[in-house]
């Protein structure tokens, strides 16, 4: 998937600081370094922008899941982010190999 440039709302960069302690420019750094993307559930808005979630390890070492609408100017706007859980990070070993 191509990913044009990562667009962060001023009140979701708000929101993922105050609940989850993610940057940024960490989420930026998860598109910049081919993160494991996975289909999650059909656009409601328009037809075609579906929510997607990217998986990366930072160069820092957090394990970070980052969930975006793919939009059709290939733009990804970011609805969240936050640290993988145990469960997701098994996940994430089994399928970056």
């Amino acid at each position: 998937m191509y990913i044009r440039q990562v667009i962060i709302l001023d009140d979701v960069e708000e929101k993922i600081w105050r609940k989850h302690h993610v940057r940024d420019f960490e989420v930026k750094e998860v598109f910049k370094n081919r993160p494991h993307i996975e289909f999650r559930e059909k656009g409601e808005v328009a037809e075609g922008e579906d929510l997607y979630s990217a998986w990366r390890r930072t160069h820092a070492g957090r394990y970070l899941i980052v969930f975006f609408i793919h939009k059709f100017t290939q733009d990804a706007l970011i609805l969240s982010a936050r640290d993988m859980n145990k469960t997701e990070r098994k996940f994430y070993a089994k399928k970056k190999h």
